[in-house]
């Protein structure tokens, strides 16, 4: 059960730990003086639809209610214990750590900052997006995004003030120093100094960006440190509603173009204010490349070693039917090589080394599934295009393919002719000033700004009109 410790929900027993009380207490005004410097605080004062965790029971977790935002209750949960062994590595069927092991402090250290890292950027990223929303839904659903990012980024702090001494209290403090796109002090992962400054941006943030958070938070929640298991379990249940904001807005994008396809002249949705086709495409390519990066390189001693002592594993590795060898130390996993010429062959690794590549692999599957559905709202409008994931070789700045002229479809280029077709596939000023320009707010209940079609049904069996913010008067 949930206890409230000053303010703060939680099931860690933090009303009994004085040390931990002193730590979170000391940190908790820089977090939100940072949240009041970095947040949406444009809409403090508003009353938001929101979801709070409140416990982990089934009752619990999604509780709704209007709320402002400051008075919102960051708290730190952890998903209940059970019985388990080390799942995967060197170390499969020994005993789960409830302390982190000596051997393995900087090791998981590192796993940590880097996951919590992402939280705090993201809502810095997105600060501003209010101002432009496209209807009173999609404001809650990023605020809704925002709060939750604020609360993945206690239960990683919780971590490294509980877990991890004088160096977990310095790093958490760095957490609220760093600023996303800061040229001084940006954050650890370069999709994170991303801006994002258009809601179609938005969208496939948290289509493809979130969506590798789902995979980086599963392969931890096999961890054998069981409090980063449990904490990362509880994430993803939050998490996966960033995902459907991500998807499903996308969807309601392509959905609105192709209606707007058949009533232009000559298809052009500009006319109308509509978002055309090719801009869609060249931001999924942008946005889709850039959270590949996330996953790191193909060809890994890191993942390897993550995966050798039991401190992250595959996704699903315990319980997914297709995994059935968990220590991987015979397989083998095909990757391509590329010489100077640029001539592709096929390799084997050793499959632990190939780690990065196998979460990878499930997550592209994911997407895939994603640009199906988009597909079928052009199909059904009888609209021939379709939306696609680019090519893995694409736009990439790790691993394998870093910094190679390849196209889209997988086509290696000279560095010339790829920077002529530059405009072919990525957004240019001209797009995203064109995509800025429809970015107007919609505040009115159940009203939709004229690039974006409705969603199918409203949040927690509320209606599509449901009034989801309620405006302050001084802010309307």
């Amino acid at each position: 059960m949930a206890v409230e410790f000053d303010g703060i929900p939680n099931n860690v027993n933090l009303s009994h730990d004085k040390k931990l009380q002193r730590a979170l207490l000391e940190w908790q005004p820089n977090f939100l003086s940072w949240w009041n410097e970095m947040g949406p605080t444009d809409f403090n004062q508003d009353q938001i639809y929101l979801r709070t965790a409140v416990s982990v029971e089934a009752g619990g977790w999604a509780h709704f209610d209007y709320v402002k935002m400051p008075d919102y209750r960051w708290g730190i949960f952890l998903a209940p214990p059970e019985e388990r062994t080390i799942g995967f590595g060197d170390n499969l069927g020994k005993a789960i750590w409830n302390e982190a092991p000596g051997e393995l402090r900087k090791e998981l250290r590192r796993i940590i900052v880097t996951q919590a890292d992402t939280e705090p950027a993201s809502v810095e990223q997105q600060r501003l997006l209010g101002h432009t929303a496209p209807s009173l839904y999609d404001l809650r659903n990023l605020f809704q995004v925002n709060v939750e990012e604020g609360r993945h980024l206690w239960a990683m702090v919780y971590l490294l003030h509980q877990f991890f001494g004088r160096d977990g209290r310095e790093e958490a403090e760095d957490l609220l120093v760093r600023r996303s796109g800061n040229p001084d002090s940006p954050r650890i992962l370069s999709t994170f100094n991303k801006p994002i400054e258009d809601w179609l941006s938005f969208f496939c943030f948290t289509m493809f960006t979130d969506r590798d958070g789902k995979y980086q938070l599963a392969a931890l929640a096999e961890s054998g440190f069981d409090p980063l298991a449990r904490t990362t379990q509880f994430m993803l249940t939050e998490e996966a509603h960033h995902l459907f904001v991500g998807e499903t807005g996308v969807g309601r994008v392509i959905e609105r173009t192709a209606q707007l396809m058949k009533e232009c002249k000559n298809g052009d949705v500009t006319l109308a204010g509509g978002i055309p086709l090719d801009i869609i495409q060249k931001y999924i390519n942008e946005w889709y490349s850039s959270s590949l990066d996330l996953f790191g390189s193909e060809d890994s001693s890191n993942a390897a070693a993550y995966f050798a002592t039991g401190l992250k594993g595959r996704f699903k590795e315990t319980t997914s039917p297709r995994i059935t060898d968990h220590v991987a130390l015979e397989g083998a996993y095909e990757i391509e090589k590329i010489d100077a010429s640029g001539k592709i062959d096929k390799q084997q690794i050793p499959l632990r080394r190939a780690m990065n590549l196998v979460l990878r692999d499930n997550y592209v599957e994911d997407c895939e599934r994603a640009v199906l559905r988009w597909n079928k709202a052009l199909e059904a409008h009888g609209h021939p295009d379709r939306v696609r994931l680019p090519s893995q070789r694409f736009n990439r700045t790790m691993g394998l393919y870093m910094n190679m002229p390849f196209t889209p479809d997988g086509t290696l280029l000279s560095a010339e002719e790829f920077a002529q077709r530059r405009a072919e596939f990525l957004p240019t000023e001209k797009d995203r000033a064109y995509v800025k320009s429809l970015m107007k707010k919609v505040y009115e209940p159940g009203k939709f700004a004229g690039w974006i079609a409705p969603p199918n049904k409203g949040i927690n069996a509320q209606p599509v009109d449901f009034e989801y913010v309620k405006r302050s008067p001084a802010q309307t």
